[in-house]
């Protein structure tokens, strides 16, 4: 039997406690795969469980309509477990009311931002989302945000809190310079309404999801006694910081302890060069040793010191730290979420979209490091290791510029890889342009 508002497990596992039919939606979120479920949705339901209002979720959906296939005949009812060790904690979440796929009925999708209870749209679309083509297209998330702020406008409706929470830094001010050039290109006679009536707060988010298994399924499935398609599994710890920046209503997030703060920079900076950059070392180092989880990786005693000294060592020192924030003490704590065996958190989802990834995780840090005159070994290590990775021996290379790196080693083998891609001239110099040594490094530690 399939959860439901109907079909509900047994009275141990907690669910919402307000009447989901009597809220209106507040939020329309693009992205809702299982992060958001884990992160944002699970904040939402807190607030609505403390007696927030009319905060329901409509999700959308960009490609693929397995979410909206998962959620919808639930009603958006989905189970939340949290797991450390052999520890387990359920319960139901109820923010979600309803999945959109956005190539199936993008009309659908510019109505339900244009709706009088909405006050927000957020999104978690990945990196890659927010990139523009080789031919200047836009991501076609723009056009229906801007048809549904247009509908907004002529409706005599307010702007909206416009959030991404993807691991980019600045990416209130991503997202505001995205949607700034397609109104210039498209919708010109918006810009001054956008400009006094929307606010793109930064965030940065935290919490460790993986990719929801077949056997997890299962697992729920015995626990609830019940299937539940949408179900998600995570760990305890999470975090939200974001920009006290709004154009209106938002739930009161913080009380599930998201900060709201003035500037968010020091703690996104934090999590993309210690958090993220340790879980993508992790990822090709650990895969090139045949490991499969990041708990198996970082107990791999080749591999822990390495991370640790990314971690404590060269991210920690790249950037200012606000006030309370003490960046030894999230070092340990993020060893001790990796080490977490409960959460087979699978190295190839990392690896995912490495050349998307690595800009904000390494290579700001690499260049910080480059100006001062010092040198980061553990950093240049774990850029071997993906530069190898791209080359495409082992299993399918999940990366938007797969072709192109391969071509790269076709062309330059692993004597010209570290020219090609971070020289003077190279595919990624951008991002970190390698003096004469860090080549020479990178280049001998390539072809180990």
């Amino acid at each position: 039997m399939r959860l439901s508002p109907q079909n509900l497990p047994p009275s141990g596992i907690k669910g919402p406690n307000y009447a989901r039919e009597e809220h209106a939606v507040g939020i329309v979120h693009f992205g809702i795969g299982a992060f958001h479920r884990a992160h944002q949705a699970a904040f939402t339901d807190a607030a609505l469980n403390a007696g927030d209002r009319d905060f329901l979720i409509t999700g959308v959906s960009m490609r693929s309509p397995s979410v909206a296939e998962a959620l919808n005949p639930q009603s958006g009812l989905y189970s939340l477990t949290e797991r450390e060790g052999e520890q387990r904690s359920v319960r139901l979440i109820g923010a979600v009311k309803n999945v959109l796929v956005a190539t199936q009925d993008p009309d659908a999708v510019t109505r339900a931002l244009a709706e009088r209870s909405v006050w927000v749209a957020s999104f978690t679309i990945t990196e890659k989302g927010y990139r523009r083509g080789a031919d200047g297209g836009f991501p076609p998330f723009c056009a229906l945000l801007v048809r549904g702020l247009e509908e907004r406008r002529a409706l005599g409706l307010g702007g909206l809190t416009l959030i991404s929470c993807d691991n980019l830094p600045d990416n209130g001010v991503v997202l505001q310079t995205l949607i700034r050039d397609y109104v210039e290109a498209h919708a010109p006679d918006l810009a001054a309404w956008i400009e006094a009536q929307c606010a793109f707060p930064s965030s940065m988010v935290d919490r460790i999801v993986p990719a929801t298994t077949p056997q997890d399924l299962s697992d729920v499935e015995h626990a609830l006694g019940l299937r539940d398609e949408g179900a998600v599994l995570t760990e305890p710890f999470r975090q939200w910081v974001m920009e006290d920046r709004f154009a209106g209503r938002r739930p009161r997030w913080e009380l599930m302890g998201a900060q709201i703060v003035q500037d968010v920079r020091p703690f996104e900076r934090a999590k993309l060069r210690m958090l993220n950059g340790a879980h993508s070392a992790l990822a090709y180092l650990g895969l090139e040793r045949g490991w499969t989880f990041v708990h198996q990786a970082i107990d791999d005693p080749a591999l822990s010191p390495i991370i640790e000294r990314l971690m404590r060592v060269e991210a920690a020192s790249s950037f200012e730290p606000a006030p309370d924030q003490d960046l030894q003490a999230y070092a340990q704590a993020l060893l001790q979420r990796f080490h977490n065996p409960a959460l087979n958190h699978r190295l190839a989802q990392i690896a995912m979209d490495g050349s998307q990834k690595i800009p904000q995780r390494w290579l700001e840090t690499l260049s910080i490091h480059q100006s001062r005159g010092a040198t980061c070994p553990a950093l240049l290590t774990a850029l071997a290791a993906w530069v190898r990775h791209v080359r495409g021996d082992g299993e399918a290379v999940n990366d938007p510029m797969a072709e192109t790196l391969a071509a790269l080693w076709r062309q330059n083998g692993s004597s010209g890889m570290a020219s090609a891609l971070f020289g003077e001239t190279g595919l990624l110099t951008g991002a970190w342009r390698a003096s004469p040594e860090n080549l020479g490094r990178l280049t001998n530690l390539i072809a180990r």
